[in-house]
């Protein structure tokens, strides 16, 4: 006697066949899912390499510039070290005692290996006396007549100027020629703006 077998309702159930319409609905929602990965990726590798090119820069500006504060607390022993020197008569120094010839030698010595000091560590003495006012480099304190000097140019230097790579670390105070002698019109060479204008003043 034949049996008829049982049907199973375990059995897996095949679906029918997707229609071409359905197939490329598919495949247009995964190649959007890749487009919208692949965008993701470029835009994360984009941020990865700002990040790395910030770093770069960030250590850049500490290796350059990490000093500056230092280096500008130590402007002013190198101002009393000029202002000690200055303060000596040229002749008392050339003609006086000799214990003051040697102290005078030694303090010269010693502001110059100052000045190679802070010159190896990227600050520069700012150029002043004599050159054309710039007012991103100096501050005019005041501006005087002058029949040697051009209007607009520099005539003294009251305190020394530094840099410290391309960044301002301190103006020059400097005295400005009018030009044209006691009776110098003042119009001419005036200088205008105040220092670090452009130049980079974060130092």
């Amino acid at each position: 006697m034949n049996e008829t077998p049982e049907k199973n309702d375990d059995a897996p159930q095949t679906d029918p066949a997707m229609s071409a319409g359905e197939a490329e609905a598919v495949i247009a929602k995964l190649e959007a899912e890749v487009a919208d990965l692949k965008d993701r990726l470029l835009r994360a590798l984009a941020e990865a390499d700002n990040t790395r090119k910030r770093a770069e820069r960030d250590r850049a500006d500490t290796q350059a510039y990490g000093i500056a504060k230092f280096a500008r607390d130590l402007l002013t022993v190198a101002d009393n070290f000029r202002r000690g020197i200055e303060s000596v008569p040229a002749e008392l120094r050339d003609n006086g005692p000799e214990p003051l010839k040697n102290l005078m030698v030694g303090l010269e010595a010693t502001e110059r290996e100052l000045l190679a000091v802070l010159e190896r560590h990227g600050v520069q003495v700012v150029a002043a006396e004599g050159a054309k006012f710039d007012p991103n480099l100096h501050q005019a304190i005041a501006e005087v007549p002058s029949a040697d000097v051009a209007a607009g140019h520099v005539v003294t230097v009251a305190q020394t100027g530094f840099t410290i790579g391309e960044r301002l670390l301190r103006p020059a105070m400097v005295v400005v020629s009018k030009g044209g002698g006691a009776n110098g019109s003042a119009g001419g060479g005036q200088p205008q703006g105040e220092p670090g204008a452009s130049i980079d003043t974060t130092a």
